[in-house]
């Protein structure tokens, strides 16, 4: 019966795997329940046959796997699937309609991350975890402290200047309890300031070394982080017939009301990845504020929209801006040049 598989929807878990398998026709030749153990013992017996899976935890190491076996697999986003679903949902039902949605030839398709693209991104997350660890500390840290009446400013930066000098300078507000306390908030925070200054160096380092990361870092406005997580997310820009389709893939463009013939454009979609959006965005406000001293074409046309459209839409008009030359450098060995004006 494997033998006339030709497209396997496989429905990924931790433990237990569903899989279904149509023929040719469409038919459904097969449904099967697996443990992981099991799984690729199953696959290594298939003949090269279409896969479908859903881009989630672990499917791009298993997409991996599959592919050095000979099979043609594909991720797709979990969205485009579940219209595929037929009545009540399960997971075997979930693999049959991986399985139908893979054969669609409008279907849009997650391009498989190697390793080393998984290395970046696993650096990035942890950063981002220890950004939101220092915040919530700090945040926690100033409330307790305002309970005895010490105020400290907000900002990162500044609490973590001002903090020792604080308590030293309000000693007598804190009780010997409280004192203890503080103090290993302190180095709470010392040690997550401690590991983010690793991350970045880490990711900074890499930087430096990856050719594809010093081109992009050509552009005004990307740095290291945006540079490698760009390279982290984006296995292949091909996949993007413009700089147009990779903007809004990145939520960059805005949003469409069509009906009767009419058109109504309303915010950016907010679609995609949104911790580059924010990256590329932070990046267009960093221009920004120089744009004043340059005298090079781009920076006119920002200035320009800055005094038409205000602060926020020439920040968001710019990454759209910098993330549609970022895509022309992923596809060829070009680097950015200005243009003067």
């Amino acid at each position: 019966m494997n033998q006339h598989i030709r497209v396997l929807g496989i429905d990924i878990a931790k433990q237990v795997f569903h899989l279904v398998g149509m023929d040719g026709r469409g038919t459904v030749v097969l449904r099967k329940r697996l443990y992981r153990s099991q799984l690729m013992a199953f696959i290594t017996t298939l003949p090269p046959a279409v896969i479908g899976m859903e881009a989630c935890g672990g499917a791009h190491d298993w997409a991996r796997r599959f592919r050095e076996h000979g099979h043609e697999v594909h991720l797709m986003p979990p969205q485009f699937v579940k219209p595929y679903v037929k009545a009540n949902k399960n997971d075997m039902r979930d693999a049959e309609a991986m399985a139908e949605a893979v054969t669609r030839p409008t279907m849009r398709f997650v391009p498989i991350k190697s390793v080393a693209q998984q290395d970046i991104q696993a650096w990035h997350r942890v950063r981002t975890r220890l950004l939101k660890a220092r915040t919530a500390l700090i945040h926690e840290a100033r409330g307790l402290l305002l309970e005895y009446g010490i105020v400290v400013p907000p900002g990162a930066l500044t609490f973590r200047k001002h903090l020792l000098a604080t308590l030293a300078a309000n000693d007598a507000k804190l009780t010997p309890m409280s004192r203890v306390l503080f103090q290993q908030l302190a180095e709470e925070l010392a040690a997550l300031e401690d590991r983010l200054t690793r991350s970045d160096t880490q990711l900074t380092q890499l930087a430096r070394h990856h050719p594809v990361c010093q081109r992009l870092m050509t552009i005004p406005g990307l740095g290291e982080l945006t540079a490698t997580a760009l390279v982290a997310a984006v296995s292949d820009a091909a996949q993007f017939n413009n700089g147009r389709q990779f903007t809004a893939w990145l939520g960059l463009v805005p949003r469409q009301h069509r009906s009767g013939g009419k058109a109504r454009l309303l915010g950016i979609s907010k679609r995609g990845d949104r911790y580059l959006r924010t990256l590329l965005v932070h990046g267009a406000r960093s221009c920004l504020r120089w744009v004043d001293r340059q005298r090079d074409r781009r920076s006119q046309w920002a200035r320009s929209l800055l005094e038409r459209r205000g602060w926020n839409r020439a920040a968001v008009a710019l990454a759209n801006k910098n993330a549609r030359v970022a895509w022309v450098l992923l596809r060829t060995d070009q680097v950015y040049c200005a243009v003067e004006a």
